[in-house]
């Protein structure tokens, strides 16, 4: 190898690492439940969500377990402190019909890109998102719809989300 290659190589590996976001922690969870929800919901629906956030910080790989819980229209991300709402930021899942029945399991899995991001985040990054996550901004909200009469009644009909947790 030449000497001018060897310091472009350099050169080259040294961009990449640049350009390359590094984060403190790649991996995020968050437990579902509806003590978590504004306004808190009386159900014994529960999950959990886990994030982990590709080696070169383009997208993350996510899994919903989801227990105890009926009519699940959407699982999305969601821009808020704890104990406060926010806006939409990715849809995970949905939006689906009304009244899916009873939901135990692994429930949706997937990869999160920047395109995929919506809202106050739309035409930002992952890096971006991992910035909101790691600031406490960023919760997972499990939304119910059984078709039937008013929504916001009862467990696997809470249109503003029946479980949520933060991520961290």
């Amino acid at each position: 190898m030449t000497r001018s290659s060897q310091i472009g190589f350099a050169v080259a590996a040294l961009l990449a690492l640049i350009s390359t976001p590094a984060f403190a922690k790649t991996t995020f969870n968050a437990h579902l439940t509806g003590k978590n929800e504004v306004p808190v919901r009386e159900t014994r629906a529960n999950g959990q969500a886990l994030f982990t956030v590709s080696s070169d910080g383009t997208t993350m790989q996510y899994k919903i377990i989801l227990s105890n819980i009926e009519n699940v229209v959407s699982v999305r991300l969601e821009n808020g402190a704890a104990g406060a709402t926010g806006p939409e930021i990715a849809v995970l899942y949905g939006p689906a019909a009304p009244g899916g029945g009873k939901v135990n399991g692994q429930f949706a899995t997937g990869t999160l890109a920047a395109a995929n991001l919506v809202g106050p985040l739309a035409g930002r990054t992952i890096a971006d998102l991992v910035t909101e996550i790691q600031a406490g901004r960023v919760y997972v909200n499990v939304v119910t719809d059984d078709g039937v009469g008013p929504t916001n009644e009862k467990p696997g009909d809470f249109s503003s989300g029946e479980i949520r947790g933060q991520l961290d």
